[in-house]
């Protein structure tokens, strides 16, 4: 009984999703003289109809949601994620309690779509890589919603141009070549002072995430990239090329990297007690760092352009002769112009807790609880 009772939902809920797809095209079809559509190749090279007017955006993962929140916040319609407490003081009051619909893409994706259908986007935004698996998402998103949906370029040397190309179309081009040109000058000033900088000049780094810190990136993960950019060396890289993948304590105290950076507070106070970690180089110096996070992270997480302030704070942390502007003046400056938040002394201090150059030895204790 209970086998041909399910045997009937599967071809109920697919004629359902049909006739929502059906709708949402037909409703397209007849939205009426003020739609008029315009072609746009995307960075995965497809030709996608975007409305003559966009109001209404939403955002296909986090990096997106980032992108749209700096260049137009005013048009952004929900969160993939609702923001933490912690992160809400760090947002527009006006973006704070925007509705939650879960992401379409990347790891844990979420939304389905009566969800995307119930939001009404004129357009939807992923942001990151553009390759065959995500180019046939968003063909098929769009073939189910009826609602275009675009892919650009994530990778973090491509900022500017994405900003611009993301501004003229939905009409924020003033706002996206003022962010654009800002990016620029971060870009360049950092490959200006590091450029010239001899291979043994270059610190050896290890990115660790999770509690334990033993998830990674490797030689041309969009997670690990801005190292590169800030003159680093991923100690990870002779792993291989990849993405994010878990190492070994074994690897990590083979590749005895001079700095450590951490997501996870639990892991950079975990150095500190953990007799295995006593012997790095990283450890002994003291050249621990937690990457700050608020409200979204510096280094990562997500891979957007938020990682702009995070370059320069990484610059500053393993070059601090070359980058001598106080961080608590850079962020405060990128907040302003990114975030549309004037932060106060404490947001600043909350901000570079054990960020800071000089602040780099973990504190003793128990450690602090990570945020899955």
């Amino acid at each position: 009984m209970h086998r041909f009772r399910d045997q009937g939902r599967a071809p109920r809920a697919a004629l359902r999703r049909h006739l929502l797809a059906g709708l949402a095209l037909l409703l397209a079809g007849l939205a009426g003289p003020g739609a008029e559509a315009r072609p746009f190749v995307d960075a995965a090279g497809r030709t996608v109809e975007i409305p003559d007017k966009v109001s209404r955006v939403l955002a296909a993962g986090p990096p997106a949601s980032v992108l749209i929140y700096t260049l137009a916040p005013a048009r952004m319609i929900g969160w993939v994620r609702a923001p933490h407490p912690d992160e809400k003081p760090f947002l527009a009051p006006e973006t704070r309690e925007l509705p939650a619909y879960g992401r379409l893409t990347g790891r844990g994706n979420t939304a389905n779509v009566e969800a995307v259908l119930a939001m009404k986007p004129d357009l939807i935004v992923d942001v990151g890589a553009t390759g065959p698996t995500y180019a046939s998402l968003a063909d098929r998103v769009q073939a189910q919603t009826g609602i275009p949906y675009i892919l650009l370029d994530g990778s973090f040397a491509t900022t500017p141009d994405t900003y611009r190309r993301f501004g003229a179309l939905i009409g924020e081009e003033a706002r996206a070549e003022e962010l654009a040109a800002d990016a620029e000058g971060i870009l360049a000033e950092v490959r200006a002072k590091v450029g010239a900088l001899p291979e043994e000049k270059r610190p050896r780094v290890y990115y660790g995430r999770g509690p334990r810190g033993l998830e990674t990136g490797l030689a041309g993960s969009i997670n690990t990239e801005i190292l590169d950019v800030a003159g680093a060396r991923n100690v990870a890289a002779a792993a291989g090329q990849g993405g994010l993948t878990a190492v070994s304590p074994e690897q990590v105290l083979a590749w005895n990297p001079d700095v450590i950076l951490t997501l996870d507070p639990a892991f950079r106070e975990g150095l500190a007690r953990d007799p295995l970690w006593s012997g790095l180089a990283a450890v002994r110096a003291g050249r621990i760092y937690q990457t700050p996070r608020l409200p979204f992270g510096w280094f990562d997480a997500p891979p957007g352009v938020n990682r702009l302030i995070g370059l320069r704070w990484l610059a500053a942390i393993l070059y601090p002769d070359l980058f001598p502007q106080p961080l608590a003046e850079a962020t405060r400056d990128f907040y302003r112009r990114y975030y549309h938040v004037a932060l106060d002394p404490a947001q600043v201090d909350a901000l570079l807790a054990g960020a800071r150059p000089g602040e780099g030895k973990p504190p003793e204790g128990k450690p602090a609880e990570a945020r899955p």
